[in-house]
């Protein structure tokens, strides 16, 4: 490729201004929900204390060797996930589009996850759920029906929804820099005071000691029992958004002569200390609220997830000192946290798009965004909103995410034979050297460790239908938002990949990084 043709093309495609930049937007991606409502309960559920320890070794063996394969290909590559993995090699573009597809998804109902916790930042003023939080959260609030799927819409959760997703557009629309770069610069700040604030008053209310002892309390026996160690490579792999093309769009965007592993590590520990932060402040509420009712830490915790969020916090606030100010802070904190991932997640779609099909940053905004706002509108502001999105959820994580990675790794590793090149192109000023130590993780413990979760949960799921068991899914409602949302993303990926790119594109991934490309940065 001509230096003139890089100059042009990363001009198109945009960029980030600076390392500092693009570290904020990485660690806006991978600190989400799933850091908030996620970690402290599988921590707590898996050793307590005891969990550090797989915890550690699955981030050190799995998640940030995983991060730099994907800056690796993106930074190498310089496209979407289809258009990297097409200049690796044009037959692997439908990994690409398969990973764009599992974004798509997922910003259709984390949208709407988005926007319960904008009214619940405003009902933690008036306390407005109320004496029953669990009653007010299914009922008068999302006015779940019976499973099965509705057109009744919820107005209370429409109308934030159509909200969130216009303020996310028009942050996607401004660009790399001034829309996802600078979002990323405020809001990332932003949300460590929060949180920070939020963890310093949760401290400070009675029974915070006893949260933080069934936290961090080792049970050593855990280390013992597979699942425990499962449980801590899935983790890892979730909250650090990898392996489903955001952070090969994100490596894209950087500039050529840049330490992308150590930037690597500086987003994995960033993610990790705020996990870890998101425990304390959690827990440390979990224990006032264990007191106050005279019930154990787990009870009280709602089983993690949407239950910790919209039923056991709102129940904390209820009785805590200052519960207004701990309700504001804590779902504010969720707002900010998702919003950045949210609009990581999207950003992989649209640069896809514009990749392949050649249109300018606001036109691919509206055909994405506005496309999936809809749906995302349709399905989830309706009384079954809930349903389809704990079913789409489960599911596009296990047998989405988890499988385009495991098969992603073993293409790129023993398929394409890529991984010297990608080694070669991460040691390029580098202050953190990629071996042989990096290639045996990925090409080997990362996949069958991954592998592990993937079957283990497959064979859980076959055998014992997922959801509620004194409230069961229909049977049907399993196949299509949840199995067939898994198989469609493959489908949709690889014929989307049949399609012709523009003829300007440049595919030769052998010519592509050559010392003419690297005259844009001169």
């Amino acid at each position: 490729m001509s230096a003139s043709t890089a100059v042009e093309e990363e001009k198109r495609r945009g960029a980030f201004s600076s390392r500092r930049v693009f570290i904020l937007a990485a660690i806006g991606s991978a600190v989400g929900l799933g850091n908030i409502w996620r970690f402290p309960y599988v921590a707590y559920e898996n050793g307590g204390g005891a969990f550090v320890i797989p915890y550690l070794v699955a981030l050190l063996t799995a998640g940030i060797p995983f991060l730099l394969l994907d800056y690796g290909i993106g930074h190498k590559f310089r496209g979407s996930p289809p258009l990297s993995f097409a200049r690796m090699r044009r037959g692997a573009e439908g990994l690409g589009w398969w990973q764009v597809g599992i974004c798509a998804v997922i910003a259709i109902y984390y949208a709407a996850v988005l926007a319960w916790a904008v009214r619940y930042a405003f009902f933690s003023f008036t306390k407005a759920w109320g004496a029953d939080p669990a009653g007010f959260f299914i009922g008068e609030f999302l006015q779940v029906s019976d499973p099965g799927v509705t057109a009744e819409p919820v107005a209370g959760v429409m109308v934030p929804l159509v909200v969130m997703w216009a303020l996310v557009i028009a942050m996607l629309a401004l660009g790399v820099q001034k829309g996802v770069g600078a979002t990323a610069m405020v809001f990332i700040p932003v949300l460590v005071l929060s949180f920070g604030a939020l963890v310093v008053v949760s401290l400070f209310l009675p029974g915070a000691g006893s949260g933080l002892d069934a936290l961090f309390t080792p049970s050593w026996s855990a280390l013992a029992e597979p699942t425990v160690w499962a449980a801590a490579f899935g983790q890892i792999f979730f909250s650090l958004s990898i392996g489903f093309g955001i952070m090969i769009t994100y490596a894209s965007y950087v500039h050529r002569h840049t330490d992308m592993p150590g930037s690597g590590l500086v987003v994995g520990f960033s993610n990790s200390g705020f996990e870890l932060l998101a425990g304390i402040g959690v827990f440390a509420a979990l224990g006032f609220m264990a007191q106050d009712t005279g019930q154990p830490v787990g009870e009280v915790a709602g089983g993690g997830g949407v239950g910790l969020a919209f039923i056991a916090f709102p129940a904390i606030i209820n009785e805590a000192p200052a519960g207004a100010l701990i309700g504001v802070l804590f779902f504010v904190s969720l707002v900010l946290a998702g919003i950045t991932s949210l609009i990581s997640i999207t950003e992989v779609v649209i640069s896809a798009v514009r990749d392949k099909f050649e249109i300018g940053r606001v036109a691919a905004t509206l055909v994405v965004a506005l496309p999936m706002a809809t749906v995302s509108v349709l399905f989830l502001g309706t009384t079954s909103g809930l349903h389809v999105l704990d079913i789409v959820d489960h599911f596009i994580n296990q047998f989405g995410i988890l499988l385009v990675a495991v098969v992603s790794m073993v293409v790129v590793v023993w398929g394409l034979r890529a991984l010297p090149q990608l080694a070669a192109h991460l040691n390029d000023h580098s202050s953190v050297h990629v071996g042989l130590w990096w290639r045996a993780l990925i090409g080997v413990v990362t996949p069958i460790a991954l592998g592990y979760v993937l079957v283990d949960a497959f064979v859980t799921d076959v055998q014992t239908p997922y959801g509620d068991p004194e409230a069961p899914y229909p049977t049907w409602m399993l196949a299509v938002f949840g199995w067939g949302s898994a198989g469609a993303v493959v489908v949709i990926g690889f014929v989307l990949a049949r399609l012709r790119w523009r003829s300007a594109t440049a595919l030769d991934g052998a010519t592509y990084d050559t010392d003419a490309s690297k005259e844009v940065q001169r």
